[in-house]
């Protein structure tokens, strides 16, 4: 297989990190970068930026001709690619599809591309089964895992020194990696629930490493805060972005992690880390014994928080069971796309009927 790679959205942002840099210094050749990205997290710059990237990727297919995309998750970049590929009559393989998240619009995005794909690689045989509760035919529905775990399979592990070097932190102390984002399914809620967090971290005096948020609506105001809570709290630290590794060993070495990342569900688990998730913009989604959920009010989080940093509490997690999978996906997803027939026959899709009432399906009754 020849792999195309088409970077967009806060890759190629320099107030996300030019993050298109890292995807190069791995040694991946980007055939094409297609900027769509406004300056902007209104709902308006959002929705632009999507028909921004319908118009690009349009673009972009007509010079790469790809025999199939392959997409991962929710992101409104990935439904402006799916659009555009459905349109150009290329089949689309998603990566993640089947997942609930009832506090974000990447719930309908995901569910959408779901519809849009020909192939599906899901997580658990849970998301699997949702899928074709969704009309999708059960021989295009296969149980992969997350790709996200076979980066920390793979990764190469730094001493606590090494990861202070590189953090400006001493380590000493409790560490929480906090990552928040905007629940989108809200209005103008982003700044008010970081005021909560805040103000949880700061009454227990915790070394934090924050992670800035996605470019989403309502994001920037979570910058701002950050940004200031950092300029006065010397054991705090932030970064726009990180290295995949670097990111994977803070979570390796930190103490709890805080806030309401979809990491904090997957990854945090490889880790045997105790993750503390916030609020509504993941409920719905499937998490091991490790997370704890807790609402956006200060003294919820605090006593969640006390509870991940309790030694027994850590303790239990010994071997806890990841429900994402055992970080061997990738090559399954390339096995299925390799032996895939693409063409007409896998474009024009069967919807499979589930008879949930007892009546015939295609009755009048």
């Amino acid at each position: 297989m020849d792999l195309q790679l088409l970077v967009t959205g806060m890759h190629l942002s320099p107030e996300f990190g030019l993050t298109y840099k890292q995807i190069e210094a791995d040694g991946f050749h980007i055939a094409e970068k297609l900027e769509i990205l406004l300056s902007a997290d209104s709902e308006t710059a959002i929705s632009t930026s999507i028909g921004l990237g319908v118009i690009q990727f349009s673009a972009a297919f007509v010079n790469s001709k790809p025999d199939i995309l392959v997409l991962l998750g929710d992101r409104f970049e990935s439904l402006a690619a799916a659009t555009a590929a459905l349109v150009a009559r290329i089949p689309i393989g998603h990566i993640s599809g089947g997942q609930t998240t009832e506090g974000a619009i990447d719930e309908a995005i995901r569910h959408s591309i779901t519809k849009m794909s020909h192939l599906h690689f899901t997580h658990m045989p849970l998301y699997r089964d949702r899928i074709i509760q969704m009309g999708e035919q059960p021989d295009r529905v296969f149980v992969t895992g997350t790709p996200s775990l076979d980066g920390i399979r793979l990764m190469a592990r730094y001493t606590r020194e090494e990861m202070a070097q590189q953090l400006g932190l001493d380590l000493t102390g409790p560490l929480a990696l906090v990552v928040f984002h905007p629940v989108t399914l809200e209005h103008m809620t982003a700044g008010g629930q970081m005021d909560q967090l805040l103000s949880a971290l700061s009454r227990l005096n915790l070394q934090c490493v924050f992670i800035m948020p996605n470019a989403d609506t309502g994001g920037r105001i979570i910058f701002q805060k950050i940004r200031e809570f950092v300029d006065r709290t010397p054991t705090s630290v932030s970064f726009v972005s990180l290295e995949r590794n670097i990111y994977l060993n803070l979570m390796r070495l930190a103490d709890v992690m805080v806030g309401n990342s979809s990491s904090g569900i997957i990854e945090s688990t490889a880790f045997e880390l105790p993750a503390v998730n916030i609020g509504d913009r993941q409920r719905g989604r499937v998490h091991a014994e490790n997370v704890i959920d807790c609402d956006n009010a200060t003294d919820s989080i605090i006593s969640a928080i006390q509870q991940a940093l309790d030694p027994e509490f850590r303790a239990s997690l010994r071997r806890v069971s990841n429900p994402y999978g055992d970080g061997h996906s990738s090559k399954r997803i390339v096995d299925i796309v390799e032996k895939a027939v693409l063409g007409e026959d896998l474009l024009k899709k069967k919807f499979y009927d589930i008879n949930l009432s007892g009546v015939p399906v295609g009755s009048n009754e």
